[in-house]
């Protein structure tokens, strides 16, 4: 017995041999020759469910220990960043790893999406790769169900489960199966506040697989891991887009109380100053009271602009205007925007202006008296930044056969290369409010992109730096004979509007 039990518990041998010296002496009853053979058995039996239990305490402990430190990895990725890319990469491959399966994919997406693009996964051994695939998830009776009841759902052996061997209608999912030599499917949906945020699969190739209970609770908490660290992300995003948006407000409020106190008190000090002279000096000549009054016109001119400016950029992005769309041409356009600007500005002060626009082109389908307006801005500005001795020329030509794409280029002070998104942001100006050497709202090209996106065009700059001359492009849809000529309506008429800016 001592023998054997020596076999079993090899860590017992010195008390063993203590128990043989103090048990194993000669004497004269029959006590030695007794079978020992029962007792031994059941006392081995004994140790050997206690092993068993022990062995069994151990598993279950590393088990948990595993499934503890796969969550605190996952948590801690969590923790390091907030990059949605980053926590994935991480739990896929965690996962996988920890599952030892074949192929682990973990994908954002929402209840209502047919497909996504694969992005993070997991592969052991020959598998084959699913990283750039569109996953079908429309027409796979597992993601529908798991969407439906928000719990995971599990095949052990895809040839027979009726997920995937059902009616026709789940074929494309047998499909899926066979393409991609998945064996046995797994997916755990990652939910926040019955939300869907995305999904994990796991998926085992060549044998059936069977899913073990603590598989299953390990993947589930660490979907609930992924699902906080994606509200957390998502979170961070949207307080980083809030903070920009309230940047943006707080410039374009200091850009406004600047050029707006610039552009209404200057013209009012002039309209001030004319006409308390006028009123006090009775006995002022003739030609210096023409003089008082054509500044004090124009200055009274340059602030109902300004005011006109503001009314249109607003209704524009309001939406409240009406397009009267109508086929018109490109060269009539840009002749009463031409004339226009003549008429404003004396010749001597513009520089050489050159149209080059063909009659052939093909009609636009557009609002002419906003096309005319566009026109005119892109002018004024184009005019206003090159010297009386540069060049600014205006082209046109087809773009595709869907737009015609207008050009107006000149040879002036230019834009630096990260300012061509920035010049159509509301009351932008290069120069600084304070030291401004060209006058305007900074409203010109905020007004022309509205204008030009209500009319299903585009508009866009290119230069290649300072003092390099600038070119500002916009695209206009082409009119063609079968379509309706209908204005688009909205809330307010915009001829009422076109008659107070003219």
């Amino acid at each position: 017995l001592l023998d054997r039990i020596l076999e079993y518990r090899p860590e017992l041998a010195k008390k063993i041999a203590q128990a043989k010296t103090s048990l194993l002496k000669p004497t004269k009853s029959g006590f030695n020759k007794v079978d020992p053979g029962p007792f031994a058995e059941r006392l081995v039996t004994y140790l050997q469910a206690g092993q068993y239990k022990l062995l069994k305490a151990y598993r279950s402990i590393a088990s948990q220990e595993q499934k503890e430190r796969l969550v605190n990895s996952i948590t801690a990725a969590i923790r390091r960043s907030l990059n949605p890319d980053d926590i994935l990469s991480v739990a896929v491959r965690e996962l996988g790893q920890a599952l030892r399966a074949c192929r682990c994919l973990i994908y954002r997406c929402k209840a209502t999406d047919t497909v996504v693009k694969i992005q993070h996964e997991y592969l052991s051994g020959d598998v084959l790769s699913l990283v750039g695939q569109s996953w079908n998830l429309a027409d796979n009776p597992l993601f529908q169900a798991v969407v439906k009841q928000q719990e995971r759902i599990y095949v052990q052996d895809a040839q027979e489960d009726r997920w995937i061997l059902g009616d026709q209608e789940v074929r494309v999912s047998s499909m899926q199966a066979q393409q991609w030599q998945i064996s046995s499917w797994l997916m755990v949906p990652v939910v926040h506040q019955n939300r869907l945020l995305g999904m994990v699969e796991v998926h085992h190739c060549g044998l059936p697989y069977d899913w073990s209970h603590d598989n299953l609770e390990l993947i589930e908490a660490i979907a609930t891991q992924i699902g906080v660290g994606l509200i957390q992300a998502e979170a961070y995003a949207n307080l980083e887009d809030f903070n920009q948006q309230l940047e943006a407000l707080d410039r374009t409020r200091s850009n406004l109380i600047a050029i707006t106190g610039h552009e209404l008190r200057t013209p009012l000090s002039t309209i001030q100053v004319c006409l308390e002279s006028l009123a006090s000096e009775p006995d002022m000549p003739i030609e210096l009271r023409q003089v008082m009054l054509q500044s004090a016109l124009t200055d009274a001119e340059r602030m109902r602009k300004l005011i006109q400016d503001f009314l249109t950029l607003s209704q524009l992005e309001s939406g409240r205007v009406e397009w009267h769309l109508e086929p018109l041409p490109v060269q009539e356009c840009v002749d009463l925007a031409l004339s226009s600007l003549r008429t404003r500005q004396m010749d001597d002060s513009l520089p050489e202006i050159t149209a080059q626009v063909s009659s052939e082109l093909p009609l636009i389908k557009a609002d002419g008296e906003w096309v005319v307006e566009v026109l005119s801005k892109l002018l004024d500005n184009a005019c206003k930044f090159t010297d009386p001795t540069g060049k600014v020329v205006i082209q046109a030509h087809p773009n595709g056969g869907q737009m015609v794409e207008v050009t107006v280029a000149d040879t002036g002070r230019g834009i630096e290369p990260n300012r061509l998104e920035a010049v159509f942001d509301r009351f932008y100006q290069e120069e600084g409010a304070l030291r401004r050497s060209a006058g305007g709202t900074g409203l010109g090209l905020a007004i022309c992109r509205q204008i030009v996106t209500g009319l299903g065009g585009q508009i866009w700059a290119e230069s290649e730096g300072k003092d390099r001359g600038s070119k500002f492009h916009l695209t206009l849809p082409i009119f063609h004979t079968d379509e309706e000529e209908k204005p688009t309506k909205t809330t307010q008429e915009k001829g009422r509007t076109s008659k107070g800016r003219r």
